[in-house]
């Protein structure tokens, strides 16, 4: 191509000269001129042609193109092919007059106020020179790519980013609601996600199962499996040196009410902010004593754990959590950490979730499964139900030596060092990067266990000095810590071998074509929209973290940054997260919190589950709302207002049969 313009430039200036010979000059120059723009007129229209298939099908549409959509693409490209070929026709008629004009350049002169045009066409030529380049470059990348897939399209699942893709998980969920049994639940719908991935090859099930899903879990969450063994680490350290104990025998002193043991549990998972993992198994260990004195349900204060874990590290801005959204919130004028906290107001679930909690609390009532359980633990002392005590492996051991301090320091040590293990990991120097850059910067799985284990040596060294415990007791921690987390490394493990069962497919992909199909028509009702998705594909996956993940990018592509549906719908997204991950029996956090209040899993699901669908559908009322009327304060208002009308409409039309706790 370059060489063609440079013929087309040797053509024109010497036939846009004027000289004595005027009307032989004037010859050259209109054949010049007729020439140069059949030719132009010829690329003009390859570019047209190959700008329009370019725009046809994206390199990302090409991963799941069909075959007769990518032909059409391939067409397109020869199309540009054909039309090139044109313009090197056209190029070859020039070349006959450029040797024309080299005879007239000898008879004549040039007058120097006839150069204007023959600059002017230069400078055209240029132009179409790098667009031509440009265009040939693209048009060439996109009918490599699009070969591709034709080779390569067999290799995908046949199920690949349809209906089927999310049906794996829902297999597992309804099998964990039926049976009751999370592990075996949880392995059917691994197998039947890798028949699916593997388009129902024998071997390639298994091979999908043990690479792509199990070996690719456990190398994924390997920070969050090393910071879950220091945490029950620290957790049996704090046991043995009985400050636990003496905690609880405090609080038995001080906490004269069920209310008033109820809201202490409250507090205390608001305080401990950093992780959820953390909140449960903390809460769990330092309430549990409390709670059974004042004969509150295991099932109670599992879901107080729990509505107090995920909830509260979503609207903290220094939080494992924070850093994980900030991760994600590329593509807008905002910094990561900018953006959590301005959509912090709009996180309805979270806030109308401790508005509740407190609610039922003063209120001094239940309903649903969990108002049978705080019946027969007031009337009868049944902590339970049915069943019994579900051993994590850590108990709580009496020390004459051990004192609240020996509790208190080594959490506020974990929570300091974390903060700084934080800002460590996403590069703080005080200078070119700042706290909130370090913080949207950081990385939770690497941070979170570099603090954890400066904690638990700091611990182990502060406790022995103390003499509260011995060095050999110390150590025997470790792998009590350990034996603890297994249930839940276990889970955890398989659950997230579920997730990649189901990005294999391209859940993800599914709904994102469902929530951008329907994104049109809804408009400003798009935030109450995109809470139900997150809801359910929290729900389906167990993981907040993997739901908000896959519909963050999605959601800054829609919302323009200048606008306050932004900040709605990013909070939509987040609190339905939180609200998914909040209901599902494969959630981690949902896991953690029956371990840390030793409850039977199952029986945490089925009580929680009417009191989180209630702040659920308070919420999607209120994202309506807020979609109309983008006013934090207004729409928080509006939520309160719902939240209170329906615990007095529960309380007032509910099941007479639950006694009024005292």
């Amino acid at each position: 191509m370059k060489t063609f313009f440079r013929v087309l430039l040797l053509a024109v200036l010497p036939m846009m000269v004027v000289a004595q010979d005027a009307p032989a000059t004037a010859s050259a120059l209109e054949a010049a001129e007729k020439a140069a723009g059949a030719a132009l007129a010829a690329e003009a229209n390859a570019t047209a042609d190959a700008k329009a298939a370019v725009e046809k099908v994206s390199k990302e549409e090409l991963k799941t193109a069909l075959d007769g959509h990518v032909k059409e693409v391939i067409k397109g490209i020869e199309a540009v092919q054909v039309a090139a070929e044109k313009f090197n026709a056209e190029a070859g008629k020039l070349s006959e007059v450029a040797e024309q004009a080299k005879a007239e350049q000898r008879k004549v002169a040039v007058k120097s106020s006839e150069m204007t045009p023959i600059t002017n066409m230069m400078n055209k030529v240029e132009e179409f020179t790098g667009a031509v380049e440009k265009l040939s470059e693209t048009a060439g990348d996109v009918k490599i790519a699009a070969e591709e897939v034709l080779t390569n399209k067999s290799s995908l699942p046949r199920f690949y980013g349809t209906f089927w893709a999310i049906v794996p998980p829902i297999i597992a969920i309804l099998l964990a609601l039926i049976t009751k049994e999370v592990y075996s639940s949880l392995f059917i719908g691994i197998v039947i996600g890798g028949l699916f991935a593997s388009n129902f090859s024998v071997m390639g099930t298994v091979d999908k199962i043990i690479n792509d899903g199990l070996i690719e879990a456990v190398s994924g969450n390997a920070g969050i499996f090393i910071f879950l063994v220091i945490l029950g680490a620290m957790v049996a350290l704090i046991n043995k040196t009985g400050a636990t104990v003496a905690f609880g025998k405090w609080a038995q002193e001080h906490v004269k009410s069920r209310a008033g043991a109820q809201v202490a549990t409250f507090i205390l998972g608001v305080l401990i902010f950093i992780d959820d993992y953390f909140n449960c198994l903390t809460v769990g260990s330092v309430m549990l004593p409390v709670t059974d004195s004042k004969r509150v349900s295991r099932a109670k204060l599992a879901y107080l754990i729990d509505a107090t874990a995920a909830p509260i590290c979503m609207i903290a801005p220094v939080s494992s959590w924070a850093a994980a959204v900030s991760s994600y919130a590329e593509g807008t004028q905002y910094s990561g950490l900018e953006l959590f906290c301005r959509a912090i107001p709009y996180n309805f679930y979270s806030l109308l979730t401790f508005i509740f909690i407190l609610g039922i609390i003063f209120l001094k009532f239940d309903f649903g499964p969990m108002a049978v359980h705080e019946k027969n633990a007031i009337e009868k002392g049944d902590l339970f139900t049915s069943g019994g005590e579900v051993d994590n492996g850590i108990r709580p051991q009496e020390n004459s030596k051990g004192r609240f301090i020996d509790m208190l320091l080594p959490v506020i040590v974990l929570i300091a060092i974390c903060i700084y293990a934080l800002l460590y990991v996403g590069g703080y120097d005080g200078a070119e990067t700042g706290f909130i850059t370090a913080f949207g910067d950081t990385d939770a799985t690497v941070g979170l266990p570099w603090g954890g284990l400066v904690t638990l040596v700091i611990t182990v060294i502060y406790l022995i000095a103390r003499r509260v415990i011995s060095f050999k007791e110390a150590m025997k921690s470790i792998p009590e810590g350990f034996n603890a987390m297994v249930p839940a490394i276990l889970i955890l493990t398989m659950a997230t071998a579920l997730k990649n069962m189901t990005s294999a497919l391209d859940a993800k992909g599914y709904i994102a074509f469902l929530m951008e199909d329907s994104a049109a028509s809804l408009a400003n009702f798009l935030p109450a929209v995109i809470f139900l998705v997150a809801c359910g594909l929290a729900f389906a996956t167990g993981t907040s973290w993997g739901t908000f993940g896959i519909l963050i990018p999605i959601v800054v592509a829609i919302f323009p940054a200048e606008s306050e549906l932004l900040f709605i719908g990013m909070s939509a997204c987040l609190a339905g997260a939180v609200c998914g991950d909040h209901c599902s029996p494969i959630s981690d956090t949902t896991i953690m919190a029956s371990a840390g209040a030793q409850c039977d899993h199952i029986k945490h699901v089925s009580t929680q589950l009417p009191y989180a669908m209630t702040v659920a559908g308070l919420s999607f009322v209120t994202y309506i709302f807020a979609g109309l009327i983008r006013n934090p304060a207004i729409s928080l208002l509006i939520g309160l207002v719902l939240t209170v009308g329906a615990l007095l409409i529960v309380r007032t039309f509910g099941d007479k049969k639950a006694p009024a706790a005292k």
